[in-house]
């Protein structure tokens, strides 16, 4: 799973309130917010879908730009936005999906006896093996 940063602009709307963001390393990628902590927020769901979209995609993340290169004016500020693929995915798509498996007999007498959850067994083998923390 993938973990990036980029560099978000974020100007103060005076007349309107609230700031407007957009990632000058993601065309297109702008989003907007009420509140500072509300535009971050906004701002870290927009990466989160623009990334995916390029992943699901096949296409290639842009190369991230040194946030000490980006130049802003008047009151405008930067900061980094970090995108972690598994929590984002955590976080939108937590939907279940059915999986067929197989095992020996003996071992689904010796599960069944012991109330054994298949299910979730198989989700905290999966986050083990994979290293990710619940």
């Amino acid at each position: 799973m993938s973990k990036k940063q980029y560099t978000a602009v974020f100007h103060p709307e005076p007349e309107a309130g609230g700031y407007s963001v957009f990632f000058p390393d993601l065309p297109g990628c702008y989003t907007q917010g009420d509140t500072l902590d509300e535009a971050i927020s906004m701002a870290e769901d927009a990466l989160g879908l623009y990334l995916y979209t390029l992943k699901v995609d096949k296409k290639p993340f842009p190369p991230a730009t040194d946030p000490a290169d980006i130049k802003t004016s008047g009151r405008d500020f930067t900061t980094l936005i970090a995108w972690d693929e598994a929590a984002y995915l955590r976080r939108v798509d937590s939907r279940s999906v059915k999986k067929t498996l197989t095992i020996p007999a003996w071992m689904d007498t010796l599960a069944r006896e012991r109330n054994i959850n298949f299910s979730q067994l198989l989700q905290n083998a999966i986050r083990r093996e994979c290293g990710i923390s619940t």
